[in-house]
């Protein structure tokens, strides 16, 4: 059975800093971009960042770009997301994904599997 499993969540002070681990189980996992997306109550799923299958390429969000880092290790079926300068609208449930067709997309569509979402509370 595949397994996405999130965490690393909890409580930060906006401009604090968290690492948001995802342990994958069941797939080959170096064949499969990985990304991060979020939800907040209310709100749609929105992308956050994707990396590539080797790590060599990574996509962000604009809300993002500069305060967060995607990054995987391969050897431990785990894909990483930095998260620095938090602020209160970062605060949302965090789900990590895996896509086979390795494109590191935007798109939730893309991806077949689903972590089971760690929360982040960014207070101000």
């Amino acid at each position: 059975q595949v397994q996405l499993v999130g965490s690393g969540g909890g409580l930060a002070q906006a401009g604090g800093s968290l690492r948001l681990s995802c342990a994958a189980s069941g797939l080959t996992f170096h064949t499969y971009a990985m990304a991060w997306f979020r939800q907040a109550p209310g709100k749609e799923r929105d992308f956050v960042a994707a990396i590539t299958r080797s790590g060599t390429n990574t996509n962000y969000a604009d809300s993002v770009k500069g305060r967060f880092t995607i990054s995987r290790d391969n050897a431990k079926n785990t894909v990483y997301l930095q998260m620095n300068s938090l602020k209160p609208e970062d605060t949302a449930v965090y789900y990590c994904a895996a896509d086979l067709w390795g494109r590191a997309s935007f798109s939730l569509s893309s991806y077949d599997y689903w972590g089971q979402g760690t929360q982040v509370t960014v207070s101000s």
